[in-house]
């Protein structure tokens, strides 16, 4: 997958469509990990300050790393 559209130089919808790519369902949750690491949440809810372009894409996925 290719790297995170940085804020500064890509549009919402750039941004959007990179999440939701990057956190389509797999259909194997034994095997994938995503909804792990979002907590539960949804992918538009936990990355909405991204998509708004307010947040860099690597700070909230650090944030979510986080204990």
């Amino acid at each position: 997958m290719p790297q995170a559209p940085d804020i500064d130089n890509s549009t919402r919808a750039e941004r959007q469509a990179y999440i939701d790519e990057a956190f389509a369902c797999l259909g194997d949750c034994d095997l994938c990990g995503k909804c792990k690491m979002l907590h539960g949440r949804d992918a538009d809810e936990v990355y909405a300050d991204y998509i708004d372009g307010k947040r860099a894409f690597l700070d909230i996925t650090m944030q979510l790393r986080r204990p």
